[in-house]
C-alpha cells in the first residue's frame, strides 16, 4: 500500500503570506512551524512514519501520517480534544496555514483518523522519536552551533506531579464499581439489561449509583460500617458465584476474566480477615502499590513532599544544560521513587548517542542502581548530599572517614574499620572513658555510625557545598525546574489520558512543543545564543 506523502507548499499564496504574518506577533509557532514543517517532518522521517502502517492494503486509505502528527502537535499547542481539532482545521486559518490547506471547507482528517493515529503511533513509540527530531531541527535551523558545544553533555533530571485523569474511590466505591463493570460485562454476554440482571440474581446494591446513599448507616459508627461492609461483600460474592455456575468457560476469558480480576485484586489490597466480628474488614494501614482508580489502572498515590499528596503519575525530563533542549521524557506512577526512573532515563539518553559528561540531580535520584555505574565511567555527578544531623550530637560531618584505609575516626581519636553499607561501632570502655563523650552520645555501648554505601560520593558533594564555586553549580539545575515548569504550563498538572504510555506520549508532545519553542527562541535571538 502507497500513501501519500504530506507535500504542503513552500512558496506561501498572498493570503498565507499576510496569515504567517499575523501569528508573527501572537501565537508565534503557528508561523515557526509553517516554516519549518518541512525540516522537521522531511522524507526520511515521513518514510519512518509510513512504517507503523501495514502494507496489506486492507481497510480505508490513511491521511498523510505526517500531516496528522502536524496536527497532534497542534492539537497540544491549542489545547484541544480530538473534536475541537478537527473543527479548527476546518475553520481556524492559523491551523490550516500550517497544515497547508487554507480555503478547505472540510477539515483536512477526522476524529477517528486522528485517534487511530495517534494510538498507531504510541503503539511504535514515534513520539520519542518526534521528540529526537526537535534536535536534529535545532542542528538543521544553526539555532545552536553543535560543532563548539562539548561532546559530552552537561544534563539535569528532575519530576513534578501528575495529577491522574481517573476517580479516585475509596474501598467501598472501588468494589461497587468494580463489581458493577462485572455486571455490565455479565449483561453484555447475555444480551439482557443489567438492571434486570440484579434483580434477578437480588443484588441491587451493585445498581446502585451511590453505594453509600444505597447503604445509608452512621459511618462514625464501627459496628454499622463493618456490617455494610460485608452486606456489600456478600452480593459480590453472590455475582461472583452465579457466574462460576453459569459462565465458566466466559470467565476464563477476555474481558470478563479481567473484570473479575479486578475485583480479586481490589479485595486482596484493602480487605483482611476481621478477627473481632468476623468476615472481612478494610485493612489496617496502605497496601504496598495500592490501586487507587477502577478506570486507571496505573495510577497511584504519591508524595511531592512529607505534607502534600497526590494521586497519579510523576512525570521525568531530562534537559541539556547548553541548550536548555529537553532530550528524554518518561512517566511513572506516583509512588515509584525518584530513582527507579533514573536508569530508563539514561537509557534513553545514550540511545541517541549522546555522551554525559554531568548530571544535576535532586536527592531522589542519588540512590539509583545507575549512578555507582556513571560515576565509574567518568560522569560527574552534582547533587546535594544528604542531610547530616544528631541533635546536639556529634553528627558524621564530625568525624574523619578514610575510604582509602576503610577506618573511621572519631572526634576524639578513636579509629575502627568501616564498611560501606554497614554501621561501624566504637568501643564502649573507650567511649565511656572520653571527655567528649556528652557530646557525642548518651549509649553505654559505644558509639554507632552508620556508613552509606555511597558514602564516598557522598562525601564529595560535602565538599563540594561548601565551596562557592560548588554551590554555583549545584544552582545550575534550576534550567531543569524551569523547563518542567513549561512542560507543566503546556500539558497542564492533570493527566488527559487514562494509563501510563498514553500520558508519557501527552508529556512527550508537551516537551516537543517546549523544545520548538526553544529553537525559535533562539534564531530570533541569536545574540543571546552566542553569549550563551
Amino acid at each position: 500500500m502507497t500513501l501519500p506523502r504530506w507535500n504542503p507548499p513552500v512558496t506561501l499564496s498572498p493570503r498565507e503570506a499576510r496569515i504567517r504574518k499575523r501569528v508573527g506577533k501572537k501565537r508565534k509557532l503557528f508561523g515557526f512551524l509553517c516554516d519549518h514543517r518541512l525540516e522537521l517532518f522531511d522524507d526520511d522521517f515521513q518514510a519512518e512514519l509510513e512504517q507503523m502502517y501495514r502494507d496489506t492494503g486492507a481497510g480505508k486509505n490513511p491521511m498523510p501520517p505526517a500531516l496528522l502528527a502536524m496536527a497532534l502537535l497542534l492539537q497540544g499547542y491549542s489545547n484541544a480534544s480530538d473534536s475541537e481539532a478537527v473543527e479548527l482545521a476546518a475553520c481556524d486559518a492559523r491551523w490550516q496555514l500550517v497544515l497547508g490547506c487554507l480555503g478547505c471547507d472540510d477539515p483536512p482528517f477526522s476524529q477517528g483518523s486522528l485517534f487511530n493515529f495517534r494510538e498507531r503511533l504510541i503503539a511504535h513509540d514515534m513520539d520519542r522519536k518526534l521528540l529526537e527530531r526537535t534536535r536534529e531541527l535545532a542542528k538543521r535551523t544553526g539555532a545552536f552551533d553543535f560543532k563548539k558545544l562539548p561532546k559530552k553533555l552537561d544534563v539535569a533530571v528532575d519530576s513534578s506531579p501528575l495529577r491522574g485523569a481517573g476517580r479516585v474511590e475509596d474501598t467501598f466505591n472501588l468494589l461497587a464499581h468494580a463489581a458493577w463493570k462485572v455486571v455490565l460485562c455479565v449483561a453484555e454476554l447475555r444480551a439482557r439489561p443489567a438492571e434486570l440482571l440484579v434483580d434477578e440474581l437480588g443484588i441491587p446494591l451493585l445498581a446502585e449509583p451511590s453505594i453509600k446513599k444505597a447503604l445509608d448507616i452512621d459511618w462514625s459508627n464501627p459496628a454499622a460500617k463493618s456490617a455494610a461492609l460485608n452486606r456489600l461483600l456478600g452480593q459480590i460474592e453472590t455475582l461472583e458465584q452465579w457466574v462460576e455456575t453459569n459462565l465458566s468457560s466466559e470467565s476464563s476469558k477476555p474481558p470478563l476474566q479481567d473484570q473479575l480480576a479486578l475485583l480479586e485484586q481490589l479485595r486482596g489490597q484493602d480487605l483482611e480477615p476481621d478477627p473481632d466480628r468476623g468476615g472481612q474488614r478494610i485493612k489496617r494501614g496502605v497496601a504496598k502499590d495500592r490501586r487507587v482508580s477502577v478506570e486507571d489502572p496505573d495510577m497511584r498515590h504519591g508524595r511531592k513532599t512529607k505534607t502534600k499528596s497526590f494521586n497519579g503519575y510523576k512525570r521525568h525530563v531530562v534537559v541539556s544544560l547548553h541548550t536548555k533542549l529537553i532530550l528524554a521524557v518518561t512517566v511513572a506512577p506516583a509512588n515509584q521513587p525518584e530513582k527507579d526512573s533514573l536508569p530508563t532515563l539514561v537509557d534513553r539518553v545514550e540511545h541517541l548517542g549522546l555522551e554525559l559528561a554531568s548530571l544535576h540531580f535532586d536527592r531522589g535520584y542519588i540512590e539509583s542502581s545507575d549512578v555507582p555505574e556513571l560515576v565509574a565511567s567518568g560522569v560527574e555527578v552534582i547533587c546535594k548530599p544528604w542531610r547530616q544531623s544528631n541533635g546536639d550530637k556529634f553528627a558524621k560531618t564530625d568525624f574523619s572517614l578514610d575510604f582509602v584505609s576503610q577506618t573511621v575516626t572519631c572526634p576524639g581519636g578513636q579509629t575502627q574499620p568501616m564498611l560501606l553499607g554497614e554501621s561501624a561501632r566504637f568501643e564502649a570502655d573507650v567511649c565511656n572513658a572520653c571527655e567528649l563523650k556528652p557530646k557525642c552520645t548518651t549509649s553505654d555501648r559505644g558509639r554507632g555510625l552508620r556508613i552509606a554505601a555511597n558514602e564516598p560520593l557522598q562525601a564529595k558533594l560535602r565538599v563540594l557545598q561548601r565551596a562557592p564555586r560548588g554551590r554555583a553549580r549545584l544552582r545550575q539545575r534550576v534550567v531543569v525546574e524551569h523547563t518542567l515548569a513549561h512542560v507543566g504550563q503546556r500539558q497542564g498538572n492533570r493527566a488527559r489520558y487514562l494509563g501510563m504510555r498514553k500520558n508519557e506520549y501527552d508529556s512527550t508532545r508537551a516537551a516537543v512543543l517546549v523544545n520548538l519553542q526553544v529553537i525559535q527562541h533562539e534564531l530570533e535571538c541569536p545574540k543571546l545564543a552566542n553569549a550563551a
